[in-house]
Order: structure tokens, then C-alpha cells, then sequence
């Protein structure tokens, strides 16, 4: 019997990789888009502030405005700064990990998980299997 009241981060790591495998993003796209997760709307100088923290790239904003991740609320005018919000995609794909971190299972069909395809890396198998245990102690919990 465990001491502790939470574990919802025992499986980050996995989930993370999943998440990361199935939309392409990278470690500091996932963290930027878990941070702006809570602010409803922000600047591009909220955005930079935490862009500091993380591994150098200069295309990042207008990536992740390209790639439809962020989206523009208020244009900016030589008055007014832009305002942008996280698009649809990206509300459902961060509420999608906070569930999977809470307990829901992790797909394993080819449609919804990339690292069941035939042919994927050795990493991509060995969390593959991992993903398969941790659904079995999910389903074996909620019995």
C-alpha cells in the first residue's frame, strides 16, 4: 500500500512519447503549447517569456501558428498588439494527456497510435509494450 495520494505523473514519460509520436511535436512545442494550456489569451511577448526557458528556435511561433497549434484572435494593428488563443486541435490534444494522466487508456489501434504500425522503430516497440501493460493495470483497476 502506497503512502502517497497521487501518482498521475508515473506515466509522463510514456505519455509524452505518445503524444509527441502522434502529432510531431517536439519536447519545448509540447511544453510551450502545456503552458499557454491555462492562458486564455496572450501576447507574443507572453509567449516569448516562456520561449526563453526552452531549447532555441526562432520559427517556433510562427510554427505552431502555421501548423494550426495557435491561432489568432485579435489581429495586431500599429496600435494594438495581436492576441492569439490555442486553437481547437490543441485544447482537445492537452485535455486528451490530463485524461491519460487521470487514467484513461492510451490507444493501441494503428489509426489512433503511430507506434503500432508494422514498421517502427526498436523505441517505438519497447513503448509499445509498455503501453499494453499500463492499459492491462487500468482495465484490471476498474474491476
Amino acid at each position: 500500500m502506497s503512502i502517497r495520494g497521487s501518482d498521475y505523473l508515473k506515466y509522463w514519460r510514456v505519455i509524452r512519447y505518445f503524444i509527441k509520436a502522434k502529432y510531431g511535436l517536439s519536447q519545448a512545442d509540447l511544453d510551450m503549447l502545456l503552458f499557454l494550456y491555462s492562458e486564455d489569451y496572450f501576447s507574443k511577448d507572453k509567449f516569448s517569456e516562456f520561449d526563453e526557458l526552452l531549447s532555441w528556435d526562432v520559427n517556433r511561433f510562427d510554427r505552431l501558428l502555421r501548423d494550426g497549434w495557435i491561432e489568432v484572435f485579435r489581429k495586431g494593428t500599429r496600435n494594438r498588439k495581436g492576441i492569439y488563443q490555442l486553437s481547437y486541435k490543441t485544447e482537445r490534444v492537452i485535455s486528451g494527456i490530463y485524461k491519460k494522466l487521470e487514467g484513461k487508456e492510451i490507444p493501441t489501434s494503428t489509426s489512433f497510435n503511430p507506434m503500432f504500425a508494422k514498421n517502427v522503430s526498436y523505441t517505438d516497440k519497447v513503448y509499445r509494450n509498455f503501453i499494453i501493460q499500463i492499459n492491462k493495470e487500468i482495465r484490471d483497476a476498474k474491476k
